[in-house]
């Protein structure tokens, strides 16, 4: 299917940038007059998303993060979060709730959050090359629009 609309976005992996980033998602979603609360949602997913970019794909140096968002005509949003940082060695494993490669000041539950608040999340990663997260999210059509 291909997407009616669709934005690039890409930043340096600066902690400042994580709520840029969370805006202009929300930002795009807006066109699908989600609810406070899937916007909500989405932001959350973004942030978690876009923080593991600049905690652990890039843990020494700045890098870039690419966010690639689009709209599909079933009211489906699709966010794309992507960095070439240091990569994920065992997917599964950081998908694992608590599990963190980021010291104990971290959660572990990144990827569990993501997936809770979208209806899809797909990770791709390869050591030394990095990670790309895929979220979707449908927002529901309202009565009238």
């Amino acid at each position: 299917m291909r997407p009616i609309n669709e934005a690039k976005i890409t930043f340096l992996s600066r902690s400042a940038n994580e709520g840029f980033a969370r805006t202009a998602a929300a930002c795009f979603a807006a066109q699908l007059d989600p609810t406070l609360d899937e916007v909500n949602d989405i932001k959350t997913a973004v942030s978690e998303a876009v923080t593991n970019c600049i905690v652990h794909a890039y843990p020494d140096t700045l890098g870039t993060v690419t966010m690639r968002l689009r709209l599909f005509g079933d009211n489906t949003l699709e966010i794309l979060v992507k960095d070439s940082g240091v990569g994920i060695a065992d997917v599964d494993q950081a998908r694992t709730p608590l599990y963190t490669t980021g010291g104990g000041d971290r959660s572990g539950m990144g990827f569990t959050i993501m997936e809770s608040f979208m209806d899809t999340l797909k990770v791709r990663s390869v050591p030394g090359k990095g990670t790309t997260v895929v979220m979707r999210r449908r927002i529901a059509r309202r009565l009238g629009a």
